[in-house]
């Protein structure tokens, strides 16, 4: 269907634009006035077989950041709380967005709300922005009265968890960096340094040392297949991320994620307080508990461990209780199942919840910790290795011949 551009007046006297899908101009114009847009310019928008912004948008670039995210969300709850004019609200914050993806986005937003629709229907709309936890909350809050305190913990629950994803994404950063100076390090001394000593060592005949022989052999297998290495890396790199789309892929992934020493338990925490969190703010919002178990199990980030909530929610839908359902998952320490338990006893179940994601919280951040005190002696020693290989390599044959002409000498 033709995509027109439009620019018009809102029944306040505002002026908005965006784009909308229609047959021709004239059904364009209609639709505007049926939303209660007076429009003064309505034009066809030519669609290019490929534009860059669409490219980006398809490779996953240019998408809002939980911070942008965030962002938005506070101040459309400012806005609520503040009770002004919503669709006057939201077009200014639309306005005042950096985030070109995200403004065109709330223009969209705020042109079907014109027609009459739901705040969540139309977030609906944009999945890559808003996740579906994100618009079942919001749904939850329309249709209670409650989309304030909703909008308010959807700020505090996203500033949550990029907290965790931000302390994990420091933590390896830098074991990350070492390891990428390391190998490109080493691809350069057996590429361009140790071919210059070659010459040398064949001096020594049948003497060579073996750090040296290695080293030689690295160098005359780069010189000559390098291109092809290169190429069957790249390849490989590239099927691996094609099969990690599939569903068996992120299975595979997924689990052996979490069968990484120390690494796997950190990925591990970082789920369970963010499937946590998640169910916590469902359930305060209103959600029932099947339903927000079953949006979770979507939105969990890691298919096992989207497997084990949806065995919870299958255990809860047959009438198990909530503890004994997370001790059949087997995914849970005794402190949590008590702490459940005292939720569903008392009936503070999102407050239990929220307590034992932050307890994960912190389990995560002292992870964290252990696991950069763990790695820097391993990094050390790696980097220590690779220096002494090399160093025994190119020096071992200089000592050999200096000894060589010292023996000749006497």
């Amino acid at each position: 269907m033709p995509v027109f551009s439009y620019k018009g007046r809102a029944a306040d006297g505002d002026r908005v634009g965006g784009r909308l899908e229609a047959d021709n101009a004239s059904a364009a114009a209609q639709s505007l006035i049926r939303a209660g847009i007076v429009p003064i310019d309505v034009e066809p928008v030519v669609v290019r077989a490929l534009e860059l912004k669409e490219l980006q948008r398809a490779l996953g670039l240019g998408l809002p950041t939980i911070e942008d995210l965030v962002l938005f969300t506070r101040q459309l709850h400012t806005v609520v709380k503040a009770g002004l004019p919503f669709l006057s609200g939201l077009r200014g914050i639309a306005a005042s967005t950096q985030q070109p993806v995200l403004r065109e986005a709330l223009s969209d937003i705020v042109m079907h709300l014109h027609t009459g629709r739901e705040l969540s229907d139309c977030l609906s709309r944009h999945p890559e922005i808003f996740p579906e936890l994100y618009v079942q909350v919001v749904r939850v809050g329309e249709s209670t009265g409650t989309l304030e305190r909703s909008l308010a913990e959807l700020a505090q629950y996203l500033q949550e968890d990029k907290i965790v994803k931000d302390a994990i994404s420091s933590a390896l950063r830098y074991p990350m960096m070492v390891v990428i100076a390391i190998a490109l390090a080493v691809g350069i001394i057996t590429t361009f340094v140790i071919p210059r000593f070659a010459p040398l060592f064949e001096i020594l005949g049948d003497d060579i040392p073996l750090p040296t022989l290695i080293l030689l052999g690295a160098s005359t297998f780069a010189a000559e297949n390098g291109i092809a290495v290169i190429a069957t890396i790249a390849l490989t790199i590239f099927g691996l991320n094609r099969y990690a789309t599939t569903q068996p892929g992120r299975r595979l992934f997924d689990r052996f994620k979490l069968r990484l020493p120390v690494v796997g338990t950190l990925v591990l925490q970082g789920s369970i307080a963010r499937v946590l969190r998640s169910l916590s703010i469902s359930l305060n919002a209103g959600l029932p508990m099947i339903e927000a178990l079953s949006t979770i199990a979507r939105t969990a980030g890691n298919v096992i461990v989207a497997e084990k909530v949806l065995m919870i929610r299958d255990a809860v839908e047959r009438g198990d209780s909530m503890q004994r359902a997370l001790a059949a998952a087997e995914l849970f320490p005794p402190l949590v199942l008590q702490m459940v338990s005292t939720g569903e006893e008392t009936g503070a179940m999102p407050e239990m919840l929220a307590e034992v994601a932050d307890y994960y919280q912190r389990e995560t951040s002292n992870s964290l910790k252990n696991l950069t005190a763990m790695i820097e002696p391993l990094l050390v020693i790696a980097v220590g290795g690779i220096v002494l290989v090399l160093a025994l390599g190119v020096f071992l044959p200089m000592w050999n011949m200096i000894s060589k002409v010292g023996a000749a000498a006497a």
